[in-house]
C-alpha cells in the first residue's frame, strides 16, 4: 500500500513539472508579454501545429502580439437632449402668467423594423404608444377655466376648456377609426382621464389642424380630432404628467408644480405634444420631440394676497435650489417689456442677462436666469424671484385677433349660435379658418347660416359641412372667412334640440349638455418682422409654431364652450308612478286577500242591562234565566 501511495504522488509531481515547463515555454514564445486568456487562446500553438510547421505544412496565421498603448477615446454624439424653461409674465390686470416648457429630443426610429428597447430621457410609455399605433403626431391637453384674451392677451399655447386630443397617423394604418379608439383608451389610462372618444364626438377635419412637425401631409383621412368640454382636470391628471419628465418632480423646475397651488388659480392647462422635427436648419436628420407644457394664471384676489406682490414662494410655496441634472438647458424668463424702466413693477434679484425676442408679432424683453450657473442661486443657494408692482393697473395692447361665442333665442326647443370674430388691425385684412363641431342631438339648419361684417354679408370663400347622424357622428362645419380691418364678423346658425331617450341623459340633466369650443386658425399680420432662423436657438416658448414668414405669425384660438338646456322629461314621474302603484296594490289587493282568506264566525249579541239584572234576580231565586 505504501508503494502505491508513493507511485501516485510521484506521478502527480511529474505532471505538475510538465505543466510548469510548458507554461515557461509559452511565456518565452510570447516574448514575455502578458496576455489575456482570450489572447492566449489565439496565440498558443499545440504540439500538432508545431509539427506541421516543422514539416513545411502551412499552419494557421499566428495572431500578432498586443502591447498596452493609449487609445484615444471619442465621445459619441448624444442622441437625446432635455431642456426646461419657465416664463413669467406679469399681466396688466395684476395677475401673473406662468408657462412651463419641457422639451425632450431623441433620435430614434419608432416606426422601423427594429424596436426601440433602451430609453434614457424619453418616457417609455409614450414611445411604446408611438410604435404600437403608428403615430405621426400626438397632441393632448387638459384645461380648467377659460383664457380671457381681452384681459390677459394671447397665450403662448392655447387650449379649449376640458380635454382635447388630435392625432395624425402614419400612412400604413388601415383601420384609422379602430386605431383611434384604442389609442384614446390607452391615453386615458396613462393620464388617468375619461377620454371616451368614439364616433359620436370625433371628427375628421378637412382643412384645420395641419401637422406641426416635418412633412406636408395632405391626406386628412389619417387625422382624428375630439374634444370633451365636460372633462374635469384634477390632481390625478397632473401626477402622471410629471412622471413623464426625466427628473420627475424631484429636481429642476418641476419642483414648483405643487398640486394645491397650481389648481388654486384662475386658469390651468397642461398638454403633451409629440411630433417629428428637424435636427438642424438643413434638416439632415429628424428627431422626435416631446414637448410638455403647463400654463397657469394666478389671480391676485382668489389667491388671498393682501398686496400686489408676487414671488416663486407665494405662487408655488417653494423656491428653486438646483436645475435638473439631466437638462442641458434650464432657464427662467421674466417678461419686463411692460416695465422696461421699472415704472410699473420691479423684479428682484436683478440679473445682467437680457434677451430680446419677437413673440406673437410683438417685440418683448426678458430677464434671463440660468439655473445651470451656480451664481444664479447666490449665497443662500436658493432662488426666489420677487415681482413687486408700483402701479395699480398696467397697459396692454389689444390682441389683433379675438373671438367669443354665445347662445340666443328663447325656450329649450330651438336657438341660435352666435360666433363673433374681432379683427383689431387698423388697416390689414386677413383670412381665418373656423371649425365647429356640434353634437348630433342639436340639429343644425345650414340654410340659416349667415356671415356678416360691418353690417354687410361676408360670403365665405370655402365651406365644408359634414352633417350628423343620430347616435353615430356629430356635425362638422369648416369655413374660410376674410376679416375686414378693424371689424367684427358675426357667424350665426340656428339649431333645434332633440328629445333624447331617458337612458341617454346625463346624471344631472338639468345642468345641460355641452357644445365644444370653436377653433379659429389664422396667420395674423405681425407688427414687427418675425424671426425665421433656426428654431433650436430660440426660447422654447417661441418655437412651438415655427415662423415661415416674416410678415405674419400663426395663431390658434378657442372660444367658450356652450351649455344648452335640452327638453328634459320629468324624471320624478317614475317615482310617482311607483308610489301610486304600490299604494293601489297595498289597499286593493290587501283588502281582497283578507276577504278571501278570512274565516267567519256567528257571534250572539250581548244582552242589555235590564235583561242582565233580571237574570241575576232569577238566578238568586233559583228560577232559570230568560
Amino acid at each position: 500500500m505504501a508503494y502505491h501511495r508513493c507511485a501516485t504522488v510521484s506521478l502527480l509531481l511529474i505532471s505538475l513539472s510538465i505543466l510548469v515547463v510548458a507554461h515557461k515555454q509559452d511565456s518565452t514564445r510570447n516574448n514575455g508579454h502578458i496576455t489575456t486568456p482570450k489572447q492566449n487562446g489565439q496565440r498558443v500553438k499545440t504540439t500538432e501545429q508545431a509539427s506541421k510547421v516543422a514539416k513545411g505544412t502551412p499552419a494557421k496565421k499566428q495572431a500578432p502580439s498586443y502591447r498596452v498603448s493609449a487609445v484615444p477615446v471619442t465621445t459619441p454624439r448624444r442622441k437625446d437632449d432635455f431642456q426646461e424653461e419657465l416664463v413669467i409674465r406679469p399681466l396688466a390686470s395684476g395677475d401673473v402668467y406662468a408657462s412651463f416648457q419641457f422639451r425632450t429630443l431623441w433620435e430614434a426610429d419608432f416606426n422601423g423594423e427594429n424596436k426601440v428597447s433602451h430609453y434614457r430621457l424619453f418616457p417609455k410609455s409614450l414611445g411604446q404608444v408611438i410604435s404600437k399605433f403608428s403615430v405621426r403626431e400626438l397632441h393632448i391637453s387638459f384645461t380648467q377655466g377659460h383664457w380671457r384674451t381681452m384681459q390677459w392677451g394671447q397665450p403662448y399655447h392655447s387650449s379649449p376648456p376640458g380635454a382635447e386630443v388630435w392625432v395624425w397617423f402614419q400612412d400604413s394604418v388601415t383601420d384609422v377609426d379602430g386605431t383611434w379608439q384604442e389609442l384614446t383608451n390607452v391615453l386615458a389610462g396613462i393620464f388617468c382621464a375619461s377620454l371616451n372618444c368614439d364616433s359620436t364626438n370625433s371628427i375628421q377635419p378637412s382643412a384645420s389642424f395641419k401637422p406641426l412637425g416635418i412633412g406636408n401631409v395632405t391626406n386628412h383621412r389619417f387625422l382624428r380630432y375630439a374634444t370633451l368640454p365636460r372633462e374635469v382636470v384634477c390632481t390625478e391628471n397632473l401626477t402622471p404628467w410629471k412622471k413623464l419628465l426625466p427628473c420627475g418632480s424631484k429636481a429642476g423646475l418641476a419642483v414648483l408644480l405643487k398640486s394645491e397651488k397650481v389648481f388654486h388659480s384662475s386658469f390651468y392647462s397642461q398638454a403633451v405634444h409629440i411630433r417629428p422635427v428637424c435636427q438642424d436648419a438643413h434638416c439632415t436628420s429628424t428627431l422626435w420631440e416631446l414637448r410638455q407644457t403647463l400654463n397657469v394664471v394666478f389671480d391676485l384676489y382668489t389667491s388671498g394676497q393682501g398686496k400686489q406682490e408676487w414671488s416663486l414662494f407665494k405662487m408655488f410655496s417653494r423656491t428653486l435650489t438646483e436645475a435638473c441634472p439631466l437638462a442641458s438647458s434650464s432657464k427662467i424668463y421674466v417678461d419686463v417689456s411692460d416695465s422696461a424702466e421699472g415704472e410699473n413693477f420691479e423684479v428682484s434679484p436683478p440679473t445682467p442677462l437680457l434677451s430680446p425676442a419677437v413673440v406673437l408679432g410683438d417685440r418683448r424683453t426678458f430677464y434671463v436666469y440660468d439655473l445651470t450657473q451656480k451664481s444664479t442661486f447666490g449665497t443662500t443657494h436658493s432662488l426666489n424671484i420677487l415681482i413687486r408692482w408700483k402701479a395699480s393697473e398696467g397697459h396692454m395692447l389689444r390682441p389683433l385677433l379675438h373671438a367669443e361665442r354665445y347662445l340666443a333665442g328663447y325656450g329649450v326647443h330651438t336657438g341660435e349660435i352666435h360666433t363673433l370674430i374681432y379683427n383689431n388691425h387698423p388697416y390689414r385684412s386677413f383670412p381665418v379658418l373656423l371649425l365647429d363641431m356640434v353634437p348630433w342631438y342639436f340639429r343644425l339648419y345650414i340654410h340659416t347660416l349667415r356671415v356678416t361684417s360691418k353690417g354687410k354679408t361676408n360670403s365665405p370663400s370655402y365651406i365644408h359641412y359634414d352633417p350628423a347622424k343620430d347616435r353615430v357622428k356629430p356635425h362638422m362645419l369648416e369655413m374660410l372667412v376674410q376679416l375686414p380691418p378693424n371689424s367684427v364678423t358675426e357667424v350665426t346658425v340656428e339649431f333645434e334640440s332633440v328629445l333624447l331617450r331617458w337612458t341617454e341623459y346625463t346624471p344631472d340633466p338639468n345642468h345641460g349638455l355641452y357644445i365644444g369650443s370653436s377653433v379659429i386658425s389664422s396667420l395674423v399680420p405681425s407688427v414687427v418682422a418675425m424671426d425665421t432662423n433656426d428654431t433650436h436657438r430660440r426660447p422654447l416658448f417661441n418655437t412651438f409654431f415655427p415662423s415661415k414668414e416674416e410678415s405674419s405669425y400663426f395663431v390658434r384660438l378657442y372660444t367658450e364652450p356652450l351649455v344648452v338646456n335640452l327638453p328634459t322629461p320629468d324624471f320624478s314621474m317614475p317615482y310617482n308612478v311607483i308610489c301610486l302603484t304600490c299604494t293601489v296594490v297595498a289597499v286593493g289587493y290587501g283588502s281582497l286577500y283578507n276577504l278571501l282568506t278570512g274565516t267567519f264566525q256567528i257571534k250572539e249579541p250581548s244582552p242589555g242591562l235590564a235583561k242582565r239584572i233580571a237574570n241575576a234576580i232569577r238566578k238568586m231565586r233559583g228560577v232559570p234565566p230568560l
